[in-house]
């Protein structure tokens, strides 16, 4: 650290101290070059996740896209919106454990269906139609087959 003084840039810390926070460090210096004494704050760079697309390119994460799409798949359930914001929160988290900088989009939507298919199957059926973009009946009829088979249900369901 340069000496805001003199620039010199041999100091020693005097006294460190964390901020009420806890985010931001407050260090006391000494410059050993003049002896005058100074404060820097320390705080953790962060830099924010970014999502790769299909096509690759690249745009900020923003948790309201994926809470705008669960509010449209939880429609009509009884899904809270206490649950969905649990939901949203619990997949930023991972996503930003997992990833430093960048997180594809095909792994948003994985971790999106794995927690919607434990909270409700009608929203988890809504939302991967519209994420697996889903071209005919047989792929939808391929996606409940089974969360049909878990539940013992498999007979009611009928192709063509």
């Amino acid at each position: 650290m340069r000496c805001p003084f003199c620039k010199s840039d041999n100091d020693r810390v005097v006294d460190s101290r964390s901020s009420a926070d806890g985010f931001t460090i407050r260090r006391r210096r000494e410059c050993l070059g003049c002896g005058r004494r100074f404060t820097t704050k320390e705080r953790v760079e962060e830099t924010p996740l970014r999502v790769v697309k299909k096509d690759q390119t690249r745009v900020p994460f923003e948790r309201e896209k994926i809470l705008r799409g669960l509010l449209t798949s939880c429609e009509k359930t009884p899904v809270s919106r206490e649950k969905i914001e649990a939901l949203v929160d619990s997949v930023e988290r991972k996503c930003s454990e997992a990833f430093d900088q960048e997180v594809p989009t095909t792994v948003i939507g994985n971790l999106v269906m794995q927690e919607l298919r434990e909270l409700d199957q009608v929203a988890y059926v809504r939302f991967a139609s519209v994420y697996r973009e889903f071209k005919d009946a047989s792929q939808f009829l391929e996606e409940l087959r089974p969360m049909l088979e878990k539940t013992g249900e498999e007979g009611r369901v009928t192709s063509g």
